[in-house]
C-alpha cells in the first residue's frame, strides 16, 4: 500500500464510464461467428449439457465458470449471444475491479485511469470478454477479491465485509479456472505475514496492526482458508446429478476426490504437441499469437487474432524493472507487490506440469504487467512530464484501434489480409 497525506479525488465515476465504454465496444459483432469457434466448441457444449443436467462432459475443468455460460444459454436461449453475453459482462467486471484495487493500493487518480486504459486497450482481455472460454471468469474473481482485499486495508473499518467477499470471491476463481490457484493462498498468507511483522504478542487473536486492524489472525483464516473452500467445493454440486456420468450419490466427498484425481490426471496428460503451443519466453516478447478465427463466415472473410498490444506488452517490461526497484529502494508496497505477483504468476508457467502451454496462460501475468506499466507513467505525472506519461496510453489506444479488425472478427479484404497485422512470424 502506497500512504498519502493527500490523496487524489476517488475517480470511481470514471472508472464506471470506462468499464461501460470498454463493455459496449465488446458488443459490437458480439454474434460473429454465428458458430462455435476455437475454445468455445468444447464449452458451449458443455454448458448445454449442465443445463439440461444430461451427460457430465468437459470433466477436466472445474464448473463454475460453465454454470455461468449455461445461465446465459438460459436466459438469452441457445445462440451466440447467450453463449457470449456473460463473458463481457465478466471482462467488464475484471476491468472494473482491478482499477478499484489498484486504487485503494495507490490513491492515485492517474494511475487508476492509466491502468484501465492500458487494459481496456491491450488486446488481452478485450478478446476474451467476447469468447466462452473460462479464463475470463477466473480473471473476473481474482480482481475482484484482490479490490476487496485492498479496500479492507485502506478502509479497516469496512475490513470484515470486504474480507469476506474477498474469500468468496476467490473460492469463485478456482471454481472457474484452477489457474487461480496460484494466487487463491497470497491474502491469506500477505495477512499472516503482515500481522506477525506487525509484532503482536498474542498473534492469533490481536486485533491490533497490520493489514486490517479489528480482524483477528483466526478470523482472517476463516475468511481468506475456510470460505473460499467452501465455496469452490459447493460448485460442484451439479456434478452429483447429471443424468450420465455423475459423482455417485453414495461416495459423498470421497467422490469428490475421486473426480480431483481424475481432472489432475487430464490436465497433466496433454502432451500432443500443439501448432499453437508456445514457451513463456515466447509470451513475455509477445512473439507467439494464436489466430482463435481465420476463415470466411457469415459471408465474409474474418479473424480474432489473440497478441498482446504490441506497444505496451513491450513497455511494461521495463517498468517491471522500474518498479521493482521503486520497491526496495523506495519501499513502495504497491510497487513491489505488482513485481512479486507478476514473478509468482508467471513462474508458475515456467515450472508447471504441463508439457503444452499456450498463449492465453499470460492472460494473468499481463494484468500485473501493464499494473507496472501504470505506476511507471503515473511517476512521469507526478514528476512533470505528462507528455511523456500521456504517449504510451495514446499509443496503446492507436494501437487498439488499428488491429481492431481482427480482434473483433470484422469483414477482411481477402484471404491474404492477415498479413497486415501479421508483423513476426509467430503472429502469423
Amino acid at each position: 500500500m502506497t500512504d498519502s497525506a493527500r490523496p487524489d479525488h476517488d475517480p470511481r465515476a470514471w472508472c464506471l464510464a470506462l468499464t461501460l465504454a470498454f463493455w459496449l465496444v465488446c458488443l459490437i459483432r458480439l454474434a460473429i461467428p454465428g458458430t462455435p469457434y476455437f475454445d468455445e466448441v468444447h464449452y458451449v457444449p458443455a454448458a448445454r449439457e449442465l443445463l439440461a443436467l444430461g451427460e457430465f462432459t468437459n470433466r477436466e475443468h472445474p464448473l463454475l465458470g460453465k454454470q455461468l455460460l449455461a445461465l446465459g444459454i438460459g436466459l438469452l436461449g441457445d445462440n451466440p449471444w447467450g453463449w457470449r453475453l456473460v463473458p463481457t459482462l465478466m471482462g467488464a467486471l475484471a476491468l472494473y475491479a482491478a482499477m478499484r484495487a489498484l486504487w485503494h493500493a495507490t490513491l492515485s487518480r492517474f494511475a487508476t485511469l492509466a491502468y484501465g486504459v492500458l487494459l481496456a486497450t491491450g488486446f488481452l482481455l478485450f478478446v476474451h470478454a467476447r469468447i466462452p472460454m473460462l479464463d475470463v471468469f477466473c480473471l473476473a474473481f481474482l480482481a475482484l477479491a484482490f479490490w476487496q482485499g485492498a479496500g479492507a486495508m485502506r478502509e479497516p473499518e469496512t475490513g470484515r465485509r470486504r474480507l469476506a467477499l474477498a474469500g468468496v470471491a476467490l473460492g469463485l476463481a478456482m471454481a472457474a479456472k484452477w489457474n487461480a490457484l496460484v494466487l487463491a493462498p497470497v491474502p491469506g498468507l500477505m495477512f499472516l505475514a503482515m500481522r506477525a511483522m506487525a509484532g503482536r504478542r498474542r498473534l492469533l487473536l490481536s486485533r491490533r496492526g497490520a493489514p486490517v486492524p479489528g480482524i483477528t489472525l483466526v478470523e482472517a483464516a476463516l475468511w481468506l482458508g475456510l470460505v473460499p473452500l467452501a465455496i469452490y467445493a459447493a460448485t460442484y454440486l451439479p456434478a452429483f446429478w447429471f443424468q450420465s456420468g455423475a459423482i455417485g450419490s453414495t461416495t459423498g466427498p470421497a467422490g469428490l476426490v475421486d473426480l480431483h484425481l481424475q481432472m489432475r490426471g487430464m490436465q497433466s496428460g496433454v502432451v500432443q504437441p500443439h501448432p499453437y503451443s508456445s514457451q513463456w519466453l515466447q509470451w513475455v516478447l509477445n512473439a507467439r499469437g494464436i489466430w482463435y478465427l481465420y476463415e470466411v463466415v457469415d459471408g465474409a472473410q474474418r479473424g480474432i487474432l489473440l497478441i498482446g498490444n504490441p506497444l505496451t506488452m513491450l513497455l511494461g517490461l521495463p517498468a517491471l524493472v522500474w518498479a521493482g526497484w521503486r520497491g526496495i529502494a523506495r519501499r513502495d508496497g504497491a510497487a513491489l507487490a505488482v513485481v512479486g505477483l507478476y514473478a509468482l504468476t508467471l513462474g508458475f508457467w515456467i515450472v508447471a506440469d504441463k508439457p503444452v502451454q499456450f498463449y492465453y496462460h499470460y492472460l494473468l501475468p499481463s494484468m500485473f504487467l501493464l499494473a507496472a506499466l501504470a505506476l511507471a507513467l503515473d511517476a512521469l505525472w507526478r514528476a512533470g512530464w505528462r507528455w511523456l506519461a500521456l504517449a504510451p496510453l495514446a499509443g496503446s489506444l492507436g494501437f487498439f484501434v488499428y488491429f481492431y479488425p481482427i480482434l473483433s472478427a470484422a469483414p477482411l479484404a481477402g484471404e491474404m489480409a492477415f498479413l497486415q497485422w501479421a508483423w513476426l512470424p509467430g503472429w502469423r
